[in-house]
């Protein structure tokens, strides 16, 4: 199941500056909470109020340049980070670590998911400008979703009110970005409807990268979270198909997939999928399933990569994390409850407490083609991000690739 894209309009896409996202549409966000799905929405009075701004904003693609000073010297092959920075809000960390962490510092490309822009959530804070301001990079933003708002979980308790209420993705680049476009992917799940009310969907952003060795073309994806396991593959088989009309350059694929092998569309389906795994064994899917996406439960996804000529098993690190549960995290059992009853919370701690209380999942990828992996430490998973105090930057561990084109 898909939902109908309701501001999805090519002729509005638009690229300049941030002030392309400034609106007013604050003003209508008391009314259109009370809607209770995206047919209710399409069908209201208000949704004509609010379509040309939504449509706007929903198609443009906010982009900065760099001051041009790249002294790199002689190139011998790409570096290439894909991180889900979880919203930005440990932004100052965030910062610093692309600046001066051995394993994150000085990329040629950073492929970021989950940026706010106006979030009091994140400090209101413009997240891709400032990474690429403090980082002296190239960007592009495309946001995803104007968020009515401030957030699930403990992120609706945050302090203050949000100012452009947008979210979005982005990639950062040391060398000149051109063609830069994005796509719609459609909603595996009303996101008018629930505890997390949003206008819009999530896109992939395209642009051709300028780089010393050649040129090639870089993709950044954030796959559905909310969906079936075969909502991913459309998402990324849309994706692919788009790739396919475009002129051939080597090709860069990356991002959050959200390859967590569960079907969350809805409650009931997320519990049934639970209950599979618990009759699988929590040792056996913890061991082989969680970490290894590709295996059995979102192996479609991954042999349609395959299928089409795209490399993923030698840019990734198999079997290992990216996104890390533990029973004792507050915060993260408080935004599981948005959409996990809590009659379900005894037996989710037995299970994950059967493998010593922490369960990861590889949910972060690279695929290529046209690119080849360069030495023996070309990929790697870099986990323990945190700031000064201990606090993580995010709940995803990034991602680093070098490829020859």
């Amino acid at each position: 199941m898909h939902f109908k894209i309701l501001f999805d309009d090519p002729k509005a896409a638009v690229i300049g500056p941030p002030e392309l996202l400034d609106h007013s549409l604050s003003q209508f966000f008391f009314e259109l909470l009370r809607i209770e799905s995206t047919p209710e929405l399409s069908a209201s009075p208000i949704f004509q109020e609010i379509r040309s701004d939504a449509t706007r904003i929903l198609n443009s693609i906010v982009v900065g340049e760099n001051s041009g000073r790249v002294n790199d010297g002689k190139r011998e092959y790409v570096s290439a980070l894909a991180w889900n920075i979880e919203r930005g809000n440990q932004l100052d960390g965030i910062i610093a670590a692309l600046k001066d962490h051995d394993g994150l510092r000085e990329k040629d490309l950073l492929l970021l998911t989950e940026l706010d822009h106006g979030m009091a959530r994140s400090g209101n804070r413009n997240v891709a400008e400032e990474i690429a301001a403090a980082l002296d990079l190239n960007y592009a933003f495309a946001p995803v979703y104007i968020a009515l708002q401030k957030g699930s979980g403990v992120e609706s308790e945050v302090a203050g009110e949000n100012t452009n209420s947008i979210h979005g993705l982005a990639m950062f680049s040391k060398y000149p970005m051109r063609n830069i476009h994005a796509i719609p992917l459609p909603n595996g799940k009303d996101k008018m409807w629930g505890k997390e009310k949003r206008l819009g969907h999530l896109r992939a952003l395209f642009a051709d990268i300028e780089h010393p060795l050649g040129t090639f073309r870089a993709v950044s994806v954030h796959l559905d979270a909310h969906c079936s396991r075969a909502h991913r593959r459309l998402q990324m088989k849309l994706i692919l198909d788009h790739l396919d009309t475009l002129p051939k350059l080597p090709t860069l694929i990356g991002g959050d997939w959200n390859t967590t092998g569960f079907n969350s569309q809805s409650s009931t389906r997320a519990i049934m999928g639970y209950w599979r795994r618990v009759f699988m064994g929590p040792k056996n899917v913890a061991k082989n399933h969680l970490p290894h996406p590709e295996r059995f439960f979102e192996k479609p996804l991954f042999d349609d990569l395959e299928r089409r000529g795209y490399e993923f098993r030698k840019f990734n690190e198999l079997g290992v994390g990216t996104l890390h549960y533990d029973v004792g995290s507050i915060e993260k059992n408080t935004n599981l409850r948005d959409w996990v009853p809590a009659w379900c919370f005894p037996f989710i701690f037995w299970a994950a407490n059967r493998v010593g209380g922490r369960v990861s999942g590889r949910l972060d990828w690279f695929a290529g083609k046209g690119i080849e992996a360069v030495g023996d430490n070309a990929v790697e998973t870099i986990g323990e991000l945190t700031t000064e105090d201990g606090t993580p930057l995010s709940d995803h561990d990034a991602i680093t690739l070098r490829f020859s084109i």
